[in-house]
């Protein structure tokens, strides 16, 4: 009875509230208001719709009928608040009123935040100082550490990793709000996410059920439907889905061209092709960005819109060797195609020209590499995000972008070795400060520091900056960036309701049909590459033999180690509802065999290192143990403050696959079918050397991270293959030591023992060898691409 009092009372002083700033305006009254819990909505007739917090303190203003949140709480309707007023006059203003202490923290991007907060490890948090499982706290609280950044730092830029439910996560946004809508001059959190919608292979799909979040095949996936307008698609729905997690921004899409098949993060790419990557890059960020209808604030902005971060500029797929950035084994991009320009075409043609009303991309995220040897001006090798050549010459000046550039994470903390992940990766400013490294990246004209938390040596780069250029420079240079971060807070309507009902996000978050489209285009994105005598498809109900997968110990990408394990690489549960499953080949009519693209490590061992050599060795696409021929002698680019040489040359080196006994499970299977058909599904992160068990294979499909139910519907027939290659599969590692790095589709491709040719946009259906509208389009551009490459 008592509660239910409170809840009477709370409606009658908000009543009266409202009444009373109605009457005192001398205008009629154009908004309603109301609650769910401590969160108040009003509704402006024919303008927006406002969320605050009962607890920040914010009160209303009323002009002309209107309803305005008074977020600096001045009792004054300042430009900044009123949202008639254009997004630019807006953030100008605001902007304006900011101390350098709040655009400092407007500058920092958080470390990766789960939620609720790990125990242990590199996200770690606490809770009243006690980890989450002892501390007594509600998922949805704010650990001690985001307190911390979001009140002492101003941080308002969080990286949202895991989250234990959509209602959480809007739970814990709505807490986050509250916050800061009560500090300062009320700017909201930006929350965002590396993508997030993968699948998680052994789940069952049911149609008409709903999940945790709609799945979808990986980028690479994605790329291989060769299909824009379900990339726009996949883009539309995962902003919805985004926006009630209560994420407003996307680290993504990566548009890298991999012109080098051995670099580790060609599975997160459209592939190696400029022509379809660009294609795919305008969907993907038309579909995030822009809203529709009642949701649609301005020039295709809304709540239904989620800023896109495209990355990486200038391109981070020519890594010397394959190996990538976020070591310092892989610091170096290079070129000996003389091909860096093409790397911008996914930018340029695609990110920065959008189909749809936004217009381009609101973000940019520079890679780690150093670009060897192509600042023209100034002729410095250091990270992309420091060289103001390739960012203010280039991206700014020369291609017109006048949007956010956020640096990568942890570029400007210091090496501790060239072989950690985690590590700071400050390359070629090694020798500089704190605050020196920060001031080289906002003077090369980037506006944002990703992975950083701490205000302090943003404060001292601006000092720094006064010495040099004087007070009021420095001032209109922070300023600029503070433009430029708040236009895209303002433009998806975070300023006047970044609240979320934690119910909404429960229904819209994985629903029924969100998770249908995800599942048709997994079906969508799978490869035939071979369909020797029409094995595929196979009959439902018959036996199979599946041997069972070996995993070797090792360590993750975070140096955490993990165990080995001998296990059934899919959920037999689902695989019985299509085949009787056996142990016996004998008794077996087909056998499906699931392995993963061959896994040889980043191009680099510490082992080797400790035995004298200069610890570089080669990065394998084939199982077998591999030897490097034909490598390059000297390496084009090398040197670091942790290495006493320059040449990273691996020439003569030897490299063994962690996941060799995959090769062995299709030989063995082979054998043990005698002649009785073998199915392999592949699923691939890199291209892969076909040789080693093409002849042992009946059908080969590759697949980019689907549920293993969609394997098994291509399989038996009730879907036809339709996807294609979206990289080339190479014939042997002789051509891929002979590749540049830096040129697209330079490889001799795999012909199998059908004379096929594993070339990119090869894929084929029942009938055989797909020829349709898209491979007239892609292989057409990709012929031409390469004769003025040549």
């Amino acid at each position: 009875m008592n509660n239910h009092r409170k809840t009477m009372n709370k409606k009658l002083v908000l009543t009266l509230l409202t009444t009373s700033l109605a009457a005192t305006s001398g205008w009629a009254q154009n908004w309603t208001e109301a609650r769910f819990g401590d969160i108040v909505t009003v509704t402006n007739k024919g303008g927006q719709t406002l969320g605050y917090a009962t607890t920040s303190g914010v009160k209303l203003i009323v002009d002309k009928g209107l309803a305005f949140k008074d977020l600096n709480k001045n009792g004054k309707l300042d430009a900044y608040e009123d949202w008639r007023l254009p997004v630019a006059a807006r953030a100008k203003d605001l902007a304006s009123q900011m101390s350098v202490e709040q655009i400092a923290g407007l500058m920092l991007y958080s470390k990766h935040q789960p939620i609720p907060s790990a125990p242990a490890g590199p996200f770690a948090g606490t809770y009243g100082g006690k980890v989450f499982a002892e501390s007594g706290a509600k998922p949805t609280d704010l650990s001690d550490q985001q307190k911390e950044f979001l009140t002492k730092d101003n941080v308002r830029h969080v990286l949202i990793t895991s989250v234990q439910s959509p209602a959480v996560a809007a739970g814990w946004n709505n807490n986050a709000q509250a916050l800061v809508e009560g500090l300062g001059l009320g700017i909201p959190a930006n929350n965002s996410s590396d993508p997030r919608h993968g699948t998680r292979a052994d789940a069952e799909y049911n149609a008409g059920a709903g999940g945790t979040i709609s799945m979808w095949p990986g980028s690479l996936g994605l790329a291989a439907t060769f299909n824009p307008e379900l990339v726009r698609k996949f883009g539309q729905i995962a902003a919805t889905e985004y926006r009630a997690l209560g994420i407003a921004t996307a680290l993504s899409p990566q548009v890298d061209l991999s012109t080098d098949p051995r670099w580790y993060r060609l599975s997160g790419t459209f592939g190696e092709d400029p022509k379809l990557t660009t294609d795919l890059a305008r969907a993907y960020i038309d579909g995030f960005q822009t809203s529709m209808g009642t949701k649609e604030i301005k020039d295709g902005w809304g709540y239904n819109s989620v800023n896109a971060m495209v990355k990486h500029w200038p391109g981070g797929g020519s890594g010397e060797g394959g190996r990538d950035a976020h070591y310092g084994y892989g610091k170096y991009a290079v070129y000996p195609g003389n091909n860096f320009a093409t790397h911008f075409l996914p930018f340029t043609e695609g990110a920065f020209k959008l189909a749809g009303k936004t217009g381009m991309a609101s973000a940019v995220m520079p890679y780690y590499t150093i670009s060897y040897g192509q600042d023209k001006k100034n002729g410095e090798n250091v990270g992309n995000s420091y060289n103001k050549y390739i960012i203010t010459d280039l991206l700014r000046t020369k291609y017109g972008y006048n949007g956010v550039v956020c640096t990568d994470w942890n570029i400007t903390a210091d090496e501790t070795a060239v072989d950690v992940f985690l590590t700071g990766k400050s390359w070629g400013v090694e020798k500089l400060s704190l605050a020196e490294r920060h001031y080289k990246i906002l003077m090369a004209g980037a506006d944002q520091f990703g992975g950083n938390n701490d205000a302090a040596p943003v404060l001292g780069a601006y000092q720094l900056g006064v010495k040099e250029h004087g007070e009021k420079a420095m001032r209109t240079r922070m300023e600029q960036s503070a433009v430029r971060l708040l236009t895209n807070i303002f433009r998806v309507g975070l300023f006047e309701n970044p609240y979320i009902q934690p119910e909404m996000a429960a229904k819209v978050v994985g629903q029924a049909e969100f998770m249908q489209a995800g599942y048709q285009a997994q079906l969508q994105s799978v490869v035939m590459l071979k369909n020797k005598a029409n094995a595929l498809p196979l009959t439902k109900g018959k036996t199979v033999y599946i041997p069972k997968r070996f995993t070797p110990a090792g360590r993750n990408f975070l140096g955490m180690n993990t165990p080995e394990k001998l296990d059934y690489p899919v959920n037999l549960a689902i695989v019985k509802k299509y085949f009787n499953v056996t142990e016996n080949p004998d008794e077996a009519d087909y056998a499906l065999v699931f392995m993963r693209s061959p896994d040889s490590g980043g191009g680099y061992s510490s082992q080797d290192a400790k035995a004298g050599g200069n610890g570089y060795v080669p990065v394998s696409l084939q199982y077998g143990d591999y030897t490097a021929q034909g490598a390059r002698n000297p390496s084009l680019a090398g040197g670091d403050p942790l290495e006493k040489f320059t040449n990273r040359s691996y020439e003569g080196k030897p490299v063994k696959t962690v996941n060799s006994s995959d090769l062995t499970m299709v030989t063995e299977t082979y054998a043990k079918m005698k002649g009785k058909p073998v199915i392999v599904a592949l699923q691939m992160a890199n291209p892969t050397i076909f040789s080693e068990f093409d002849k042992q294979a009946n059908a080969i499909l590759v697949h980019f991270s689907v549920q293993d139910q969609a394997l098994m519907e291509i399989m038996t027939g009730a879907n036809e293959p339709s996807a294609l290659l979206p990289v080339q599969m190479p014939a042997d590692m002789k051509t891929v030591e002979a590749q540049a790095e830096d040129v697209p589709r330079d490889m001799k491709p795999y012909v199998d023992s059908e004379g096929n040719t594993y070339d990119f946009g090869f894929g084929m259906n029942w009938k055989g060898v797909i020829r349709d509208s898209r491979t007239a389009t892609y292989k057409k551009e990709a012929m031409k691409s390469k004769l003025a490459i040549k």
